[in-house]
């Protein structure tokens, strides 16, 4: 009877040290993990701006095209009754991003980014129309503060009236 009490003693010390060695933080082998932290997420949409032929300032030869800055582009989505829309401007590059935290609660295929109008009036007319385009998930994006979906619109085409009003 000793030797059984001595060899479930031992059991028991064996199962303790066990225990203690998988101890990580907080969380042993067997219990519950803590529940895990929050991650801010956002949405972001990006596109580029562009004027065709016309040879502007950051003119880029493969696509015959410069940017083209202070263009509003608007992301507007719609489900139902229910619509929203956010705007963002083109800087220098021709490149814009709209931080679309707010709209989570319509899916990328609710959503399309328009650009009404080109801030140019030498190159006014749409060359891919006035359609908007549809969002493609790009990646997701480690910020600081969290993670971002990235979405990509593609670019917006303008082009003047005539090749020759380029000035």
């Amino acid at each position: 009877m000793a030797t059984m009490a001595l060899l479930v003693k031992c059991v028991l010390l064996s199962l303790a040290a066990v225990l203690l060695s998988s101890v990580d933080g907080d969380v042993a082998v067997g219990l519950p993990a803590p529940p895990p932290t929050v991650v801010n997420f956002s949405v972001g949409v990006q596109g580029m701006v562009w004027c065709k032929t016309c040879r502007y300032r950051g003119y880029l030869a493969a696509m015959d095209a410069s940017p083209l800055a202070g263009a509003a582009a608007y992301l507007r989505c719609r489900h139902g009754t229910r619509t929203a829309s956010i705007r963002g401007t083109t800087g220098r590059s021709g490149y814009f991003l709209i931080d679309a935290a707010q709209l989570t609660s319509f899916t990328s295929q609710e959503c399309r980014v328009y650009v009404p109008r080109s801030p140019s009036r030498a190159c006014g007319v749409p060359a891919n129309g006035r359609r908007g385009l549809p969002l493609k998930f790009q990646e997701f994006v480690k910020l600081a503060d969290g993670l971002q979906g990235l979405y990509s619109v593609g670019n917006f085409m303008f082009r003047p009236q005539s090749a020759t009003k380029c000035y």
